[in-house]
């Protein structure tokens, strides 16, 4: 009996999903090259038209790498000065996006920062962590995020005191301003977080928080965003007020010790120079220690009868059985004012 010849099956079949994988693989190889050169390429020239505009902008080495998931820009010894003097340095940058989600981005700043402040000299920051995260960047307005875990600052021997000695946290977040539903508007919605901020020694801070922590969340929405430019020496806020740019919808919280309050605005303002104007109305809990506390500083620009007399009034208020209490505070004339007593410079933008 002759016996058939035995059939034997293809094994392309088996070689079928690994040659996929292969084709798969040099693809996504590709779409990383491409992507990651058209990063060097738009950082190149964004470097560029900053430097025309009168920035100063060095590192001394880039590296791109995070094949094949990730894109991470490795920045070393980097330097970013505005025409206005305020600077930011860093040993080091590393910027990183999904390599599928190029639109969102995270830095760190592992090794701490340097700020510069035009005419204040320059601070040190370090913590626990130094990060900013960017979501779409290809938009009018990204949402950002800025957090740092237990910063530290530390005045260089040159420069001016720092407000903040440190603090458990500080968080800073924009987003675009809808009007309505979903129609973006030239205003964005900024919110700013300190949470158990120590003040410096003998400072402005340590005296209101009664040599304790201040606490404090504040959100507003900045009007004429569009504006915010730093392409000249006056700094960020000088083409915005002339502008007629405004904080609307101030509100805010602080903590100070056993002292609180709530704080609301509709509309604050900067003058030709550079404060603050407007009127902030606050709600306050047990308000005389905070001010009492702004008198046992021993340097700093505030004013020790002006704060004597609204603690004095304060007190007055508190000896009458009232804990809770309504103020107003006054930025006019280029100081801060509690009803009529002059308490220190008002805040300067610019």
């Amino acid at each position: 009996m002759t016996e058939l010849p035995t059939k034997r099956h293809s094994r392309a079949g088996l070689y079928a999903p690994f040659v996929i994988v292969l084709i798969a693989l040099a693809g996504w190889t590709g779409w990383w090259f491409y992507l990651t050169r058209q990063i060097d390429e738009g950082l190149e020239a964004q470097a560029v038209t900053m430097r025309q505009a009168g920035w100063d902008v060095r590192y001394a080495d880039k590296r791109i790498v995070g094949w094949p998931f990730r894109a991470n820009v490795k920045l070393t010894h980097v330097t970013i000065a505005a025409p206005s003097g305020h600077a930011v340095a860093a040993p080091e940058l590393n910027a990183e996006a999904n390599a599928y989600q190029p639109t969102k981005w995270v830095v760190v700043a592992p090794e701490g920062l340097v700020l510069t402040r035009a005419g204040k000299g320059k601070v040190a920051v370090n913590g626990d962590a130094i990060r900013m995260s960017a979501s779409g960047i290809d938009q009018r307005w990204p949402n950002l995020s800025l957090e740092l875990v237990n910063p530290v600052f530390t005045a260089h021997a040159d420069g001016e005191p720092f407000p903040i000695a440190r603090a458990a946290r500080i968080e800073f977040y924009s987003r675009p301003h809808l009007e309505g539903s979903t129609t973006p508007s030239d205003d964005i919605d900024v919110m700013f977080r300190l949470v158990d901020g120590q003040g410096r020694r003998d400072g402005p801070v340590e005296g209101f928080a009664q040599d304790g922590q201040l606490t404090t969340q504040l959100e507003a929405t900045i009007g004429r965003a569009d504006l915010l430019k730093v392409g000249d020496a006056a700094g960020v806020f000088s083409q915005w007020t002339k502008g007629g740019g405004t904080f609307r919808k101030v509100r805010g919280d602080l903590q100070a010790g056993d002292s609180r309050a709530t704080l609301s605005s509709e509309v604050l303002r900067a003058d030709v120079n550079g404060r603050l104007t407007g009127e902030v109305a606050l709600q306050s809990r047990k308000p005389v220690p905070a001010l009492s506390g702004l008198l046992e500083t021993r340097q700093g620009p505030v004013n020790r009868v002006g704060a004597a007399g609204a603690a004095a009034v304060a007190g007055a208020a508190d000896a009458a059985g009232r804990e809770d209490m309504a103020l107003t505070v006054i930025f006019r004339d280029g100081r801060t004012w509690l009803g009529p007593f002059p308490l220190a410079p008002a805040p300067k933008l610019f």
